[in-house]
């Protein structure tokens, strides 16, 4: 048996339009899932043309997931009273030029990076409760290295984090007795619009990559191998735990 079959199991990946989520996204659909993917634009359409972004087989549905109400309107992937096999919680934004220190900022940050975590969670919980001989679901929080420390310029984006591998290891504990398995990757530098900002600057890139052990960036295909990992039977003893997928950054 394969253990990263996912044929026939239903997948949502909330923030999979474009970058980790978008890799996530397919490589469940390599592997046989029906992949519904939530993106904050009006229709699929809307993301022609853009880098990282391939919706190609994919359910998608734009949600401001900002907006705890959007989040319990948006549609049930597969319809009304489906189960949900596997959540993978990928969203994410940050403010730069220190936008994070002001209210609006660091309103903006916490509501998509934390805030809707828990209320995607428990939108979904219903979907992936064991049912009618089925085993529980998997939810996959994605969160970031920069939880782990300080980051002097995005206070936001730090705290939210932080409370992302939190909050992982809570539900963790909190709903694995009822079947549901949550745990988080959380991602070092990887190339995608939010890291925009240290990958074309080629200083800026020279100086992050020396700090990593393995001397290059991560991809979305990295990121999407330790996810598959976390949702497969291969982690099937595992409860609130987060893995850091960072090429040994957080360890130099």
């Amino acid at each position: 048996m394969n253990d990263t079959d996912f044929t026939g199991q239903r997948v949502l990946v909330v923030g999979g339009s474009s970058g980790i989520g978008n890799g996530v996204a397919h490589a469940f659909r390599a592997r046989g899932a029906e992949v519904h993917v939530w993106g904050t634009r009006p229709s699929a359409a809307d993301y022609a043309g853009s880098e990282g972004s391939d919706l190609t087989g994919l359910h998608y549905t734009g949600v401001n997931v900002g907006d705890p109400d959007a989040i319990d309107r948006a549609p049930q992937p597969g319809g009304d009273g489906a189960t949900l096999d596997v959540l993978v919680l990928c969203q994410g934004t940050v403010v730069y030029r220190r936008g994070e220190f002001e209210r609006e900022g660091w309103d903006q940050v916490m509501a998509v990076n934390l805030d809707s975590l828990m209320h995607c969670c428990r939108r979904f919980k219903p979907a992936l409760l064991p049912s009618d001989g089925r085993p529980g679901g998997r939810i996959v929080i994605v969160s970031s290295i920069a939880g782990y420390g300080a980051n002097v310029g995005n206070p936001a984006y730090a705290a939210s984090k932080a409370g992302a591998i939190s909050l992982t290891r809570t539900l963790g504990v909190a709903w694995a007795p009822e079947g549901i398995r949550v745990n988080g990757m959380a991602p070092g530098l990887v190339d995608t619009k939010l890291t925009k900002v240290t990958t074309e600057h080629p200083k800026r890139l020279e100086g992050a990559l020396a700090r990593i052990p393995m001397h290059r960036m991560g991809t979305p295909a990295d990121m999407a191998g330790a996810v598959l990992f976390l949702a497969s039977p291969l982690a099937a003893y595992m409860a609130g735990q987060t893995i850091a997928c960072d090429g040994g950054l957080s360890l130099a």
